[in-house]
């Protein structure tokens, strides 16, 4: 049973066919909400066995200020192949703090441009329109909270779809989708398995906002050409860390969803239909896999404390 402590690396592999279930048939703000603190749970319980990993891994090299109980023979024993796993948790360590970093970093310059670039042109309704050709359009997070658009996508679009535009992008807002999705990126970053993960997530996200932005104006098919026709006139504008109307992505797969009738926000009909299976699979391989790595990270933990050492 001592392999049990490498669970929570692989278990992330289970994460992407659960969110594909997950955006497929749950209601996109249940999907989006469940696999973002899905994400969140694998990626703290493998950068808890990583760090825990590495301290033993590196407990018996001389003149370290580790207590001796580190070193102590029940405690190597837990984590198979001691010294090889210490070194090569500490690089992996190092390596995602790293990646963790820069992302941040990215995150943050990619904000202040884009608010330096907009700032300059809001209007009194939280709206910039640049002065670009280039058709794109994006939420900007901060004080005030901006909606961004070029000049090419508003003149692409009709009125009740430009309006349709702003309401998909205030619902980005409204629901701290960059949040979500920067929360994502930094789990994939302190584990790279979690980064398929990732695009499952930024579609539940962009689904959620469909879904918000038909309601607010109350026609799904205005709403499913603004779509279609933002993302066929957009050139792809190049930022993927801000909430985008016409990031790339499944857009056939929005349309289609938005011509729909709307997704329940609780399941109406028998759970033993096919569907209704479907969506449970998704609701329950969320729990379980996450239980699952919390499970391993606990057994890990629970080693070090009946030894004495925390």
């Amino acid at each position: 049973m001592e392999y049990v402590v490498f669970l929570p690396f692989v278990v992330p592999l289970t994460a992407l066919p659960v969110g594909r279930l997950a955006v497929r048939h749950l209601h996109p703000r249940t999907a989006t909400l469940l696999l973002t603190a899905l994400a969140v749970v694998l990626a703290l319980c493998s950068t808890v066995c990583l760090g825990l990993f590495g301290v033993v891994g590196t407990a018996r090299i001389p003149h370290n200020p580790l207590p001796d109980a580190w070193a102590d023979p029940e405690v190597r024993a837990a984590v198979p192949w001691d010294e090889v796993t210490g070194l090569v948790s500490l690089a992996a360590l190092l390596a995602a703090l790293v990646a963790c970093v820069r992302t941040g970093a990215r995150h943050r310059k990619a904000r202040i441009a884009a608010r330096r670039a907009a700032w300059a042109v809001r209007d009194r309704d939280g709206v910039a329109v640049l002065p670009d050709p280039t058709p794109y359009a994006y939420a900007l997070p901060g004080r005030p909270a901006l909606v961004v658009v070029s000049r090419g996508m508003r003149e692409c679009l009709t009125a009740r779809e430009y309006g349709a535009l702003l309401a998909h992008e205030r619902a980005h807002l409204a629901a701290r989708h960059h949040g979500l999705l920067l929360v994502a990126r930094l789990a994939a970053c302190a584990n790279p398995l979690l980064r398929p993960l990732v695009g499952a997530l930024t579609y539940g996200a962009e689904r959620w906002a469909d879904e918000e932005a038909a309601r607010a104006v109350g026609d799904r098919r205005v709403t499913a050409r603004a779509v279609g026709r933002a993302a066929l006139s957009s050139s792809g504008f190049g930022t993927d860390l801000l909430p985008a109307f016409a990031a790339p992505g499944p857009v056939p797969r929005r349309v289609a969803a938005l011509l729909a009738p709307p997704p329940p926000a609780r399941w109406p009909g028998p759970y033993w239909a096919p569907v209704g299976w479907a969506a449970l699979m998704a609701g329950g391989g969320v729990v379980v896999s996450a239980a699952s790595s919390f499970n391993a990270a606990v057994t890990v933990v629970g080693v070090w404390m009946a030894a004495g050492v925390v």
